[in-house]
C-alpha cells in the first residue's frame, strides 16, 4: 500500500511537471469581417508582415504562446521575437501588444474590432470569435 502511494504520487509529481498542450485557438471582434482565416494569413499577423490587423500576444513564459508561434509560423517563440525587434530597429513595426494572461488577451480583442489573438480552447467564450484552430 506505502508504495502504491508514493508510485500515485511520483505519476501525479509528474504529470504536473509536463508542459500542458491545450489547443489554441485564434480570435478576432465577433464584430470582425472575418470568419475563418489561414495559417499563413495569421502568421502575416504574428510576423509582422502586415498591419491590417493588431496583434495580441501572450506572455513570453507562457506555454501558450510557444504553442502558438510553433503550430501557427513554424517558427519558436524567441526566433518571432528576433525578426519583430529588426522591425521595430528599423522603424518598420511596433512590437505586438502583450496581454498578462488568455482572459487579459479576450478582454483586448472583445474592445478592438482589428485585433487578433491566441488563447487555449479551453477559455473561449461569446466575448471573441474564432477564426483558427491549431490542435
Amino acid at each position: 500500500m506505502h508504495t502504491l502511494l508514493k508510485a500515485a504520487i511520483a505519476a501525479a509529481v509528474l504529470g504536473a511537471s509536463l508542459p500542458a498542450f491545450a489547443e489554441v485557438v485564434v480570435v478576432v471582434n465577433p464584430k470582425a469581417a472575418e470568419s475563418t482565416l489561414s495559417k499563413e494569413q495569421i502568421a502575416q499577423f504574428f510576423l509582422g508582415k502586415s498591419s491590417s490587423m493588431t496583434p495580441i500576444d501572450q506572455p513570453e513564459d507562457a506555454p501558450v504562446r510557444a504553442e502558438f508561434y510553433k503550430k501557427v509560423t513554424d517558427k519558436e517563440a524567441s526566433q518571432a521575437k528576433a525578426l519583430w525587434s529588426k522591425l521595430v530597429f528599423t522603424g518598420k513595426a511596433t512590437l505586438p501588444k502583450e496581454a498578462a494572461n488568455s482572459a487579459a488577451v479576450k478582454a483586448a480583442v472583445a474592445a478592438n474590432p482589428k485585433a487578433i489573438g491566441y488563447i487555449e480552447k479551453s477559455a473561449v467564450d461569446a466575448s471573441v470569435k474564432v477564426v483558427f484552430s491549431a490542435p
